[in-house]
């Protein structure tokens, strides 16, 4: 929206409007539609994750998306030439009455600020520059294609990109149950409080064989309790506290001189076993003289927060898949969370990694200059680490929550730089240099706006009482200044080689 109103304020004001919106698409339409199929595209990648939760905002992202793009090159074209025939007619912004044109010096100041048009360049014809714009081209382009800013801009490049590095191999994942509700909720904290006291002993975690299994070879069996015996090794896991019906079993039969190496002893003798501790009966499903599964507990301990939730999930997975005699698993109902944080590593990777590759072949279809392409993709792993780097520096999670959060952030990604590098290869300015400062004053202004609106967009999510609102801002923030401050600047081959490529992509288009 802002691009496409800058581009018309730098049309000629006496042209007319159907030459004026002419113009206006033509600079603005190829830009807005390769950010608008980038996120698109991105965003029904999205639905291809693990998570429904990303899924669903993806799906509805997307569609939002292509609506709004309907919508800019539609319904807000078409107002833009209903506000030029205003202009076209000296009519009155609101009222749409008739101003005079010639200025009296009885005209009261609320008279000029209201009902005067704005101030436009004679020669070229077109409205005079904003001052913001103006800043852009006069002070802040040039300042930034000198060479010491050059070397400077680099130097802080990669000071930003080694401070991510190195917050990323200190990245914690998973997220905390009270993070998901709000802050003043009851259930929040009782979360906290039950951290803070009861995180000695963790999760009861039942250890299951999944089959049927002949508990009474006394082979076999010395197998299994060797399996389970490793279960206790793990230093999370307290070793006596180790609840197993199979060994009370085998005490009692010591204790009545049972031989329960004896299938049907040891079946018949059973129920006696339930009769003394009911509990057990709980632990074994037995159907006639077949035992189709059992289940034994073992007891967590030391476990304060989701990353140590995560390792040791994989760990008891681990000793259950080792076990050779018989079909293992772990289970407590808290897993279903614990599993999620242990596939969001490899589902956000997936990811973004598909989502460049996207990125990159549409960038190299709609974007006249290989190298261009190729800078614009570069920034999509640029600001990921960016991201990722900062959410370990400022203490938050990767979780599924992050995961939306990195789609979005790479959509802002593309947006910006895709704008700027195709107002960079369609500059006719001879030098590289006068290509960037021109691509700043033309597009400098409208992107501020654009990041100005979304900051203050996001800026009220940061007083939610709910974490997961917050969480947008700190990593949003940083991905909309990266964008808006200095870039080492690219010169992806000659002028003139860049307008051959323009003119051959604009016929075809």
């Amino acid at each position: 929206m802002f691009i496409m109103v800058s581009d018309f304020q730098h049309t000629h004001v006496n042209d007319p409007v159907p030459k004026r919106m002419a113009h206006t698409y033509k600079e603005a339409v190829m830009s807005i539609t390769i950010t608008a199929l980038t996120d698109v595209l991105k965003f029904f990648i999205g639905v291809m994750s693990d998570f429904p939760s990303v899924q669903s905002f993806c799906l509805y992202t997307a569609t939002s998306i292509a609506f709004c793009y309907v919508y800019t090159i539609t319904f807000l074209g078409a107002f833009m030439a209903l506000n030029g025939r205003r202009e076209e007619g000296n009519r009155h912004w609101l009222t749409c009455m008739k101003v005079p044109s010639v200025k009296t010096s009885s005209q009261s100041v609320m008279y000029k600020l209201c009902c005067v048009g704005g101030q436009y360049d004679q020669s070229t014809g077109a409205e005079k520059k904003q001052r913001a714009s103006n800043f852009f081209m006069e002070y802040y382009g040039p300042f930034l294609t000198k060479p010491w800013v050059k070397v400077m801009v680099m130097f802080i490049y990669f000071l930003y990109l080694a401070s991510s590095i190195f917050g990323c191999f200190h990245i914690q994942q998973g997220i905390e149950l009270y993070d998901l509700a709000a802050d003043n909720s009851h259930v929040t904290k009782f979360i906290r409080k039950d951290r803070q006291y009861f995180s000695d002993y963790g999760l009861s975690v039942m250890v299951i064989v999944k089959n049927e299994f002949p508990y009474w070879d006394e082979t076999k069996r010395c197998q299994l309790q060797a399996c389970l015996e490793a279960f206790k090794e793990p230093q999370f896991v307290d070793r006596d506290i180790f609840t197993s019906w199979l060994d009370s079993y085998l005490s009692y039969g010591k204790d009545k001189h049972l031989n329960l190496n004896n299938k049907e002893v040891f079946l018949s003798n059973l129920p006696q076993l339930f009769d003394l501790s009911p509990f057990f009966m709980q632990d074994v499903n037995l159907s006639g003289d077949v035992i189709h599964a059992s289940r034994f507990f073992i007891q967590t301990i030391g476990i304060a927060n989701a990353s140590k939730e995560i390792e040791m999930l994989k760990s008891l997975k681990a000793i259950a898949g080792r076990c050779s005699v018989a079909s293992l698993s772990v289970y407590n109902h808290e897993f279903i969370y614990f599993d999620q944080y242990n596939v969001v590593v490899s589902s956000t990777i997936k990811n973004v990694s598909v989502i460049t590759a996207v990125m990159l072949v549409v960038s190299l279809l709609l974007i006249p200059n290989p190298i261009c392409s190729l800078w614009v993709t570069c920034s999509i792993g640029s600001v990921t680490i960016g991201v990722t780097g900062f959410m370990a520096l400022w203490d938050i999670s990767l979780d599924s929550i992050s995961m939306i959060i990195f789609t979005v952030c790479i959509g802002f990604t593309v947006d910006f730089s895709a704008h700027m590098a195709y107002a960079f290869v369609s500059s006719k300015k001879p030098r590289p240099d006068d290509k960037a400062v021109d691509a700043l004053s033309s597009l400098g202004y409208p992107i501020l706006q654009g990041t100005l609106s979304t900051i203050l967009g996001v800026s009220v999510l940061a007083s939610s009482e709910f974490n997961t609102f917050r969480t947008f801002f700190p990593d949003l923030f940083p991905c909309c200044v990266y964008w808006n401050g200095p870039r080492p600047g690219f010169h992806p081959g000659g002028a003139n080689d860049m307008h051959m490529q323009l003119r051959r992509r604009r016929r075809r288009i």
